[in-house]
Parts: structure tokens; sequence; C-alpha cells
């Protein structure tokens, strides 16, 4: 949710957020109707209720006064206060009622608003995103003197991707890692946590099914809700991220300033149902419904969190250096924003055979809006207030495996391992295809 004085002070700064991601405008002059409406119904409910009160203050009085000194005169002025309060007590109940209504509108509306963008994103659609940099020269296949094999082929090559069995026992999409596969997945799994505590988060391994008040309060409920998988018997949501646990982690609660910021670093797996990607990335294990995934998350100051957007970018990037991927850093364009993010940054890997940067992480600042949803609120100096909350992908499997196994092949199939992963992999150099 966004700041209410927002709307009722600078309500074209909404309007032309709307516009740049490609959303509604209209709605924030719905909002603007109806932000009105509820705070007239409080004011009428206020002033009902206060005339209420002060008839009680006066009947309390005469009916003992009565009880004591029976009085024609004062019995009709009782009466008179009975009957009125009668009246009061049903203008109240349906002054309750309607402000009631008029507060579930209000918020209904406020769901369907997203967060206002970052004016530093670049305007536009997926294409119109904005290329900060590029790290690391992919490799030139030719001039080594091979065609480099796609991920699956060498998966097969080293027995240790399976999507054939995949298939067969959960359907499209799904996929087995063994052997290798699997210990590849262990071992920057082990490198991400530890990367991630000497960065002073919290390890933690999160819940992956919510109930609805987690999934909408971190805003996956709007625009993303086709991609969710719902139980149904149970009204529960299976998570796409860890970053849903996360940021309801502190729901409802006050955190002092000083134990801010508060870094977590979630494992989890994650579950998409990649509605609207038919005939996409079909091949592979490059989109898939399943899949874990470290995740980064932050509480912190609103004044703080620019600077800390920059800091889980850049530990990213530490991480993907560490594999030594070629990669780019994108500024996410407005059209293509998560309805949570004010801004976002990608990283993006190359993959030899697609010619292609593919996203492999990304980081959003998410501003005070997922903390507002969710009632997580700071005290400090200037007293009780919203935070800022922000995300960061570390390590997102399969698209890292992905990556390593393009980028690292040799001209048997067999992979070269990044130095950071061997202590992981018990010192093992280099994955060879099975004999």
């Amino acid at each position: 949710m966004i700041d209410p004085s927002i709307l009722r002070n600078d309500p074209d700064l909404l309007r032309e957020s709307q516009r740049r991601r490609g959303e509604d405008v209209t709605i924030i002059d719905q909002l603007i109707e109806a932000d009105a409406a509820k705070r007239a119904s409080g004011v009428r409910f206020d002033e009902l209720r206060s005339a209420q009160k002060e008839i009680g203050k006066q009947i309390g009085p005469l009916q003992g006064s009565l009880k004591k000194s029976p009085d024609p005169t004062r019995q009709v002025e009782l009466n008179a206060l009975m009957a009125q309060a009668s009246t009061l007590a049903d203008e109240v109940k349906a002054a309750s009622t309607e402000a009631d209504e008029l507060e579930a509108l209000a918020a209904k509306l406020w769901l369907q608003v997203s967060n206002v963008v970052s004016l530093e994103s670049p305007v536009g659609g997926e294409a119109d995103f904005t290329i900060i940099e590029h790290v690391g020269t992919p490799r030139d296949f030719t001039a080594e003197g091979f065609e480099p094999r796609d991920h699956l082929d060498i998966g097969e090559l080293l027995d240790a991707i399976d999507t054939g069995r995949g298939a067969k026992v959960s359907g499209s999409r799904f996929f087995y890692l063994k052997g290798m596969g699997a210990q590849l997945e262990f071992a920057l799994l082990n490198l991400a946590m530890q990367q991630a505590a000497e960065n002073g988060f919290i390890p933690m391994i999160t819940p992956t099914l919510v109930l609805p008040s987690a999934m909408e309060g971190t805003g996956f409920l709007g625009q993303a809700a086709e991609n969710v998988y719902r139980i149904e018997s149970d009204d529960m949501y299976l998570v796409g991220t860890s970053e849903v646990p996360l940021a309801a982690y502190h729901s409802e609660e006050i955190i002092n300033v000083a134990d801010l910021p508060l870094r977590y670093a979630g494992w989890s797996s994650c579950f998409r149902r990649e509605a609207g990607s038919y005939g996409k990335d079909t091949h592979g294990i490059i989109r898939v419904h399943q899949f874990d995934k470290v995740e980064m998350f932050v509480f912190t100051t609103p004044e703080e969190a620019g600077a800390e957007h920059l800091r889980l970018l850049q530990w990213e990037k530490d991480f993907i250096d560490a594999l030594e991927i070629p990669y780019r850093v994108i500024d996410v364009a407005t059209g293509d924003l998560g309805s949570s993010a004010a801004r976002k940054f990608d990283i993006e890997a190359w993959i030899p055979t697609q010619q292609a940067y593919r996203e492999i992480t990304s980081t959003s600042n998410t501003t005070e809006f997922q903390a507002r949803r969710l009632k997580i609120r700071m005290r400090d100096e200037q007293g009780v207030r919203p935070l800022a909350t922000l995300n960061g992908t570390l390590c997102a499997m399969p698209r890292i495996i992905v990556a390593i196994l393009e980028n690292h092949q040799q001209p048997d199939g067999s992979v070269v391992l990044p130095q950071a992963l061997r202590p992981f992999l018990g010192g093992k150099a280099v994955f060879t295809p099975r004999a």
C-alpha cells in the first residue's frame, strides 16, 4: 500500500506512476472519490457517536432523579431523550455499516494500485531496460574449435539432469537433478549461504505454504496471481519465492530503529505456474514449475533503502563473479516491474547456445509498500512509522546451473568447476561425463 497522504496531496504522482507502468490511471480518480467518501463517513459516524454519548450523559442522572422523586414534567423530558437516543442508535449503526463498507471499498481499490515507481527507472515495457554494465567476456567457442552443447545435452552426458522422468512423474517443466547435478546445487546453496552470512544475513529456512494475508501483503495476488499455486481445500498458497514468508515474518510488529537493518537469507523451494509462457523455453530447465532459491531480504529505514538496494546488487555481483560467468546488469523498465517494486535491477548471464543474456538474479526496492500492507513499522525519534523492505535473489537454481554448465563446458562434454565451488565439492575441479 502507498501512503494515503500522497493520494490526498499529490495524486498526479500516482497517476504518472500508473502511466509509466502501463496500468489503469483512472483507478486513482476512483480512489480519490472513495477516500473522500470514507473520510466523510468517518466524520459523520464520530459526530453521531459523540451526540449519542452526550445524550447518554443526560439520561443517566435524569433516571436517577426520577427514581428518587417522580416528576411528570421531567418524565416527559426523559421520554424525549430516550426516543432521541433510540433514533441516534439506529443512525450510529447505519453510519458504522456505511463507514465499514466505504473502508472496504477503498482498501479494495488500494490493492489495485502498484507501488510508486522510481523516476530513475527507464519508462517502457520488457524490452526498454537500460544496460548499466557488462562484466566478463563471453567465450569464443569457434576460436576454441568446437560447437558448444546446450545445458541439457551436457546434463545428459554427466547423468546430472533428467527431464524425461521428471515429465513422466510430474508433467512438463519438471525435472530431476541427480548425481553431479544435485551435488552442484548443494555446492551453490552452501556458497550462497556462506556469502550471505559473511555479509551479515541471518540464514533462514522458510515455509513454502503461506496464508492469503502473506501473499496479498507482499503484492503477489495482483498482477502475479496467475502464476501462483493455490491449495483451495486449505486456502493456502505455495510461494514462488521466499520473499513472501520473509516479508511476513515481522508482520504486525514494531521494530526499534536500533535493530535495523535486519537482513535475512532464506532458502526455500519455489513454485510457479508459468501461466502465459506457453511455447517459451520448453527445452531444458530454464523455465520450470519448481526450483530452489536463496533470497536476501532486508528491513531498513526508508532513508537508507536506496543505498541498501545498491548493496544488494553488489552482493549479487560478487556471487556471480565468484562463478566466473559473463553477465550484464540492467535497470528494469517501469512496465516490467512487479507491483511491489519501485525500482529493480536484474543480472543476466550469458547463455552461449542461445547467444543471449538471460535473467538469473534480481533485486528490488519495494520502499514502504509491503511494510504498509503487512503492518510492519519502526520506532525512532520521529515516533512509529512504516519502514522499508528490499529483496534480492542471491542464487536461483536451475538457471545458475544452466549458466555454469554452458559457460564452463569443454569439448569432451566435461565441465570445469569455478574455484569458489570446489571446497563444497570435496576439492573436485572437473565434472567428467560418465563412461
